[in-house]
């Protein structure tokens, strides 16, 4: 991670000191243990803030909508996928962008840290593989692979799609696992259960709408659910508002999803939004061949019309 930061920081130095970029958006130490926040350097002075490690869980590519000028981005795999995104659907121009890939081998979820150390966590470390928490009741070591995000264990796209430098040898990719488990595990429920099975995910929903906001595909100036003319949802934690909201985000994201997972580590209630647009990924991934954001120079399945698309799906 060290030697990932020393050339971070050496790029984006340079490409500040000879105004290639007007910024460079990447990570800064939070104010809480394992919780780093995006940050914006516009002067090589700056540049000494930025860090990398195992906690930099943000996509970033959510700062770019619409941005202007040129701008220098710290992107791991997902990130760069979400950039792709937002360059075919014009919310950036590529050629405004100096993209710096860093390959990635997961990030940490704190909270499942935090559930397996008995206190407060004061201080964390890391290494290749293991994390070392610290706090009132001494330290204890983690491993990486079992304190991962559940987006990241699954994860086939760990090394930057697209990039302008890369920071280090790209990571091996997992080939022998099935990032669909999950909804295929849902799908084998009766319509029944299949119910009972959202109403109880949505039950703990408290609306907040973190999971909007942390998603980098959730852009749109005014959301469905704050139009009032016409009013598409109710205001209350009303059940059937509550579903409706998640079921129709996530169709929002259908053919476009990373699955990121920044909605679920947003979320303060610790709900499994993932399981509806892995659904839409599956289907798309079945249907069409497509993953969303691996190459700006295809459109995706429900952009695009072919005379041979599949309508196996009309009833």
């Amino acid at each position: 991670m060290d030697m990932y930061l020393k050339r971070i920081k050496e790029v984006a130095t340079d490409l500040l000191k000879e105004k290639k970029v007007d910024m460079i958006i990447g990570f800064r130490q939070g104010t809480i243990p394992m919780m780093n926040e995006p940050f914006m350097a516009t002067t090589p002075k700056e540049v000494q803030h930025l860090v990398w490690n195992s906690h930099c869980g943000n996509n970033l590519a959510t700062y770019l909508v619409d941005k202007k000028g040129k701008i220098g981005i710290v992107a791991k795999g997902c990130d760069s996928r979400n950039i792709v995104n937002h360059i075919v659907e014009s919310k950036i121009q590529r050629d405004q962008l100096f993209i710096i890939g860093v390959p990635c081998k997961g990030m940490v979820d704190r909270r499942k840290v935090a559930l397996q150390y008995d206190g407060e966590i004061e201080t964390v470390e890391e290494t290749d593989d293991t994390i070392i928490v610290k706090g009132i009741h001494g330290g204890k070591n983690f491993s990486k692979q079992e304190v991962l995000q559940d987006n990241c264990r699954i994860c086939q796209h760990h090394n930057p799609v697209i990039y302008d430098e890369l920071v280090a040898d790209s990571v091996e990719e997992i080939q022998d696992i099935d990032p669909f488990a999950g909804v295929r595990e849902i799908e084998s429920m009766s319509i029944a259960d299949k119910r009972e099975h959202f109403e109880e995910m949505f039950s703990s929903c408290i609306r907040c709408y973190a999971c909007r906001n942390a998603c980098p595909l959730c852009y749109c100036p005014t959301c469905f659910v704050d139009e009032a003319r016409p009013q598409w949802i109710g205001k209350s934690d009303d059940p059937t508002d509550t579903m409706t909201f998640h079921f129709l985000r996530a169709f929002h994201c259908a053919g476009r999803c990373t699955d990121c997972g920044a909605c679920e580590q947003a979320c303060p209630q610790e709900i499994k939004v993932r399981s509806l647009t892995g659904k839409l990924s599956k289907e798309c991934f079945e249907l069409y061949g497509w993953e969303a954001g691996l190459t700006p120079e295809k459109r995706p399945p429900l952009d695009t019309f072919r005379t041979d698309d599949s309508e196996d799906f009309i009833k």
